[in-house]
């Protein structure tokens, strides 16, 4: 099985767009609708995709742009120029009118992100860069393995809603409490099989859990994103242990504890880059 995924780039784009809507699908996720004209041939075709979220500074509320170059932005050397990576939930439009959900975990005023969404209202400026490109969905799976923490729930809602219907899912989910539960809406819950698991109930439930699925056969795909130590063991139990090949796992660290503004693209375990 090839499991060939199609990857496709999109033009670079800086968007000034402002808060249009707040909701809260859970007590601890914010829902942020953004709008705007800049919006217009925004693409994202596949369930990985992610967008840069530019804020303003917590101490003045200045907005800054980033330094825009012919490949992109420029990533260092202006510490105001504050930025996160969050995937694109859902994009409307009717040519008229355009809208991009992006949902974002509340820690109160602890993170830049966190701290803006928790006091976002409509009216509110905000700029996003990307997708860049789209990675699309794996060709030839017939089973299809989610694992997720709060974090990566928006991505493993594009999978689930992205797949054919003729693909099975078997989700585990790693989250606080059973508040997140209410996260997907009851057409996704319909197509996969979760197990829920939370985490003041102790560590290792998602290495059990992952375990217990039993042998993992040559046409299931996995897809795991979250907190990236937390990934590591499980990405060794299925690529050492198992021995599945390289192209049948994706693990994605969308963050790292202790690490601020963690890049996800870094290796998910630095001395073992390649597992």
């Amino acid at each position: 099985m090839t499991f060939e995924r199609e990857t496709v780039k999109h033009p670079f784009a800086l968007r000034h767009l402002t808060v249009s809507a707040v909701s809260h699908p859970t007590p601890s996720i914010a829902r942020i609708t953004l709008t705007g004209d800049e919006l217009d041939g925004f693409v994202s075709g596949g369930p990985t995709d992610h967008v840069k979220v530019f804020f303003p500074d917590p101490a003045t509320g200045i907005l800054t742009p980033p330094t825009v170059t012919a490949d992109g932005f420029k990533r260092a050397g202006d510490s105001k120029v504050i930025y996160r990576d969050y995937t694109p939930l859902g994009f409307r439009s009717d040519g008229v009118r355009h809208e991009l959900d992006l949902d974002f975990v509340a820690h109160g005023d602890e993170g830049v992100a966190s701290a803006w969404a928790a006091h976002a209202s409509v009216g509110d400026p905000i700029m996003i860069a990307g997708p860049r490109g789209s990675r699309f969905l794996p060709q030839g799976a017939t089973h299809v393995i989610l694992i997720a923490d709060e974090t990566a729930l928006p991505s493993a809602s594009r999978w689930i809603d992205m797949l054919p219907t003729s693909v099975r899912i078997t989700a585990l989910f790693d989250v606080a409490d059973e508040s997140m539960e209410a996260y997907f809406s009851d057409e996704l819950k319909a197509r996969m099989t979760a197990q829920w698991f939370y985490r003041r109930e102790g560590l290792g439930q998602l290495d059990a859990a992952l375990r217990s699925l039993g042998e993992i056969g040559e046409s299931t795909f996995v897809f795991m994103a979250g907190e990236a130590a937390t990934l590591v063991p499980l990405r060794r139990y299925l690529r050492r242990e198992l021995g599945l090949p390289k192209k049948q796992v994706t693990a994605d660290g969308y963050w790292r504890r202790g690490v601020a503004n963690a890049d996800h693209h870094a290796p998910l375990d630095p001395t073992d880059p390649d597992e």
